[in-house]
């Protein structure tokens, strides 16, 4: 019988191999050792130095954006279209477009890529996965964004989406988890709730680098697609994105810096809120407000009286930029500031503050009611949280049982992707 398997160190090179879904899954996929020396090598410096086998003599079609590219900070559109024996035919953006400087939820039309010529597809506009037409002159698929270890993000669902619904082989050029990839937290999704920002049943904070979240969704039969992970070089789990030695972007437009992203995957739930996330101002995920929070001083006291690890409330006040929430309003803020990285739970983060809101303004705090045009009309915070478990809690005043459930939901889902890892 013909085993799946997944890419791999073997003898030096990064060995590729297909998996199929529709396979028994025989092999556990041994974990990469990190090497001793050097920074981390992305995926598409591994696959251009000793896989470039895997796309030689095909049309290959690019799904990537601005944050796709090597430590020199070269674009991988370019380093592909530049590779010997490589035809580069088609090139997709996810949400933000193709240069990652779209708002978020900002439609994206087709465009033509200025430097190389080649068609680009956006899959964040009318179609959410390549239409056969659009794959027309594609042999295979690539995959090269940089991941921001949160569940709520599209980025990996527009790849997941893609790889289900092709028809295409998928390589994956793997990147670090910049929240680290040994770190799990919050509920597993549940797949009544499912959307662009959460298509399948895994943790909140995942703990896992893209290519170990496909390897996941196609080993446990999530997804049916033909996927080949391309590994890193000397990467270990327990990194944070700064400890790689790879040069950092902003990976869409409102993750500014690394306290953001370790923020997001709870800070996130205030989008599905009547309060602001921060956006339209000059620290998305880490200010949170609203023109009803006058008693922000008192509720930063109250906040920092829990003695959440690796975190501290102050305030603040900012005036909001033009086309977001309270937009022109100078608003009173909690400004949210990690003291140490590694003691931060950002999902807990989040609940409480949501909870701390709610109590504190029963009659002005409200969830966003979803609009005319929502997917099954499903408030915005139960696709955030994927759950509508999550709103419930909060109004009832119980979250310390939610936050139990989530923390054994973690604990779950860590067991479940021991098999799938590629690294230690």
């Amino acid at each position: 019988m013909t085993r799946p398997c997944f890419a791999r160190h073997v003898r030096g090179r990064a060995a590729a191999c297909v998996a199929l879904v529709c396979l028994p899954l025989v092999m556990a996929g041994r974990a990469l050792a990190a090497q001793p020396r050097g920074g981390v090598v992305p995926g598409i410096e591994v696959l251009l130095s000793d896989s470039l086998h895997l796309v030689r003599d095909k049309r290959v079609g690019l799904i990537t954006n601005h944050s796709g590219r090597d430590r020199q900070g070269t674009s991988s559109i370019d380093l592909l279209f530049k590779a010997p024996g490589v035809r580069l035919t088609a090139l997709f953006g996810p949400e933000h477009g193709i240069r990652g400087a779209a708002r978020a939820g900002e439609k994206i039309a087709n465009s033509v890529d200025g430097k190389t010529g080649v068609k680009v597809y956006s899959l964040y506009g009318t179609v959410e996965t390549p239409t056969p037409e659009m794959l027309e002159e594609v042999d295979v698929l690539v995959y090269d964004i940089q991941d921001v270890g949160a569940r709520v993000y599209t980025y990996p669902w527009t790849l997941a989406l893609t790889a289900a619904a092709a028809g295409k082989p998928i390589i994956v050029l793997d990147r670090p988890n910049p929240i680290r990839a040994d770190r799990f937290e919050g509920n597993i999704l549940d797949l009544r709730f499912r959307s662009l920002v959460g298509q399948h049943a895994v943790a909140l904070r995942y703990g896992l680098t893209v290519g170990e979240l496909l390897r996941f969704l196609v080993g446990t039969r999530a997804l049916t697609a033909k996927v080949t992970v391309v590994p890193m070089k000397n990467y270990r789990r327990a990194m944070w994105f700064d400890e790689t030695g790879l040069p950092r972007v902003n990976p869409s437009p409102n993750l500014r810096s690394p306290d953001a992203e370790l923020l997001y995957p709870g800070t996130v739930f205030f989008e599905g809120t009547n309060a602001t996330e921060g956006r339209g101002t000059d620290a998305p995920f880490q200010l949170i407000g609203a023109d009803y929070l006058t008693d922000h001083v008192a509720l930063a006291e109250r906040l920092n009286a829990l003695k959440l690890g690796g975190v501290r409330f102050d305030t603040a006040t900012r005036t909001i930029a033009p086309g977001y929430k309270f937009a022109g309003k100078t608003i009173p803020m909690i400004k949210v500031v990690v003291t140490n990285r590694n003691a931060v739970r950002p999902v807990d983060v989040g609940v409480r503050m949501l909870r701390a809101f709610r109590a504190a303004h029963p009659t002005e705090f409200a969830w966003r009611e979803p609009t005319v045009n929502a997917p099954s009309r499903v408030r915005g915070i139960d696709r955030l949280a994927g759950t509508d478990a999550l709103a419930k809690a909060v109004d009832d005043g119980t979250i310390e049982v939610l936050l139990r459930q989530w923390n054994a939901d973690a604990l779950t889902f860590e067991a479940s992707v021991k098999p799938y890892l590629l690294y230690r």
